[in-house]
């Protein structure tokens, strides 16, 4: 981390009188240089020093950085932090050699209410409320702990080494998804390399809008399909309602699909990976399943994929002791927030016995995580089957050979290389 004076070029607001804070830190590292499940060492040094920083992004803009837990669950919890992204310049922190630097607000896509503030977000996000209950998705339960027992005979009929994000991580959520939302599982192929594009930090505007464009087109013509011929899924019972424009189903497809099978992919890989090198603690949770639903909360907070996230500050708003001016980008870490020792107790200690509710994870306020009780079932059937069914299960490379997403915009391994004894079926 570089770090300058501090002074009023930009408009950058100052602190009197404390010797601690008159540094402002330059761009963000994604370098896990404390390791493939710390945050960056760099973020860690600005949440101990000063957990809501001035932070000069690349393109010369004096936005912020929250990464203490408090001021992070207050900062989610204030909508004068808006999430859209059509009122404001929104920064990125990080060198991005394909990428223009933003000059002007990018148009809102119709349906994305993660990009959206009340009353816009609270009315797209009541239609579908009602099918991520968590009594909906209890009643999913065992049909997700079926697929879950299907992929696992396919991994067991395999010869090690296998890759496990390609045989089983990534598959179970995206059969879950595509079922619950009427995709045909068939085109899993398209939807996942556009995503993998899109989602990639390092990627030239063009290929990325590609991406995107094909994604969008492939989804249109689904809900085209849907408003025809409407069938027994979440797609045709909103395809059903009149308030809904089809460009906006189409937005909120977008968002399901986009969500539903990336991170709960990259949680389940990155938590084998994680488990795997704590084995006392794996074979606790095989020992005793029960442990599983702590287990995934501590997990969720230890790894906090999803990590970084943006805000527009609309007005100047007090946070953490400073005043963020209007107009700033601010980022929000999570993982840092979730690694805050004034929340959690020795933080950066993996630890499945924690009581680790009330972590970030999912987010907090009004854009908390729709879809968090599905994830936490995928997660507990996907934990507990894989590891009940292969109980020699362990690393086939060495752990800093294993390949980390601090490339893509969700955190987790490209690829997880498994292997177990011959007698495990």
């Amino acid at each position: 981390m570089r770090v300058r004076p501090r002074g009023d070029r930009g408009g950058t607001p100052t602190t009197e009188g404390d010797p601690m804070t008159d540094t402002t830190a330059q761009g963000l590292s994604t370098d896990r240089d404390a390791g493939p499940f710390d945050p960056p060492s760099q973020i860690t040094r600005l949440r101990e020093t000063r957990p809501v920083s001035p932070l000069e992004f690349p393109d010369g803009h004096q936005g912020w950085i929250v990464t203490g837990y408090d001021e992070a669950r207050q900062l989610l919890a204030d909508t004068r932090f808006s999430s859209r992204q059509d009122i404001g310049v929104l920064h990125v922190p990080y060198e991005t050699p394909g990428m223009p630097t933003p000059t002007e607000p990018s148009p809102q896509v119709p349906g994305l209410f993660i990009a959206m503030d009340p009353p816009e977000h609270t009315r797209l996000r009541r239609m579908l409320t009602g099918a991520f209950t968590v009594k909906r998705m209890k009643a999913l339960e065992e049909h997700i702990v079926e697929i879950v027992e299907r992929q696992l005979d396919g991994l067991a009929a395999l010869t090690p080494p296998v890759d496990l994000v390609k045989e089983f991580a990534l598959p179970v959520p995206s059969l879950v998804i595509c079922e619950l939302l009427g995709v045909p599982y068939e085109d899993r192929d398209t939807f996942q390399s556009n995503t993998a594009k899109f989602m990639e930090k390092d990627v030239a505007l063009e290929d990325k809008m590609a991406a995107y464009g094909a994604m969008m087109a492939f989804l249109s013509g689904l809900v085209a399909g849907k408003r025809a011929e409407p069938g027994d899924d979440l797609l045709s019972d909103l395809a059903r309602n009149d308030d809904l424009s089809s460009d906006e189903l189409t937005g909120i497809a977008f968002l399901l699909l986009l969500a539903g099978h990336e991170t709960t992919a990259n949680m389940l890989s990155l938590g084998t990976f994680a488990l795997l090198e704590h084995p006392e603690q794996a074979a606790e949770l095989r020992a005793d399943p029960d442990l599983v639903v702590g287990a995934v909360e501590e997990l969720m907070r230890y790894l906090s994929i999803a990590d970084i996230f943006y805000r527009y500050a609309v007005e100047d708003i007090e946070l953490g002791g400073e005043t963020i001016p209007a107009g700033s980008t601010v980022i929000v870490s999570l993982l840092a927030a979730n690694r805050d020792p004034r929340r959690f107790e020795d933080p950066d200690t993996l630890d499945i016995h924690r009581k680790a509710r009330g972590h970030l994870s999912f987010g907090h306020g009004v854009h908390q995580c729709l879809g968090q009780q599905l994830a936490r079932i995928e997660m507990r059937a996907g934990f507990q089957g894989l590891l009940r069914r292969f109980p020699t299960l362990a690393l086939a490379i060495p752990a800093d050979e294993v390949r980390l997403r601090t490339d893509m915009n969700i955190y987790g391994v490209h690829e997880l290389p498994v292997t177990w004894s011959p007698e495990t079926r």
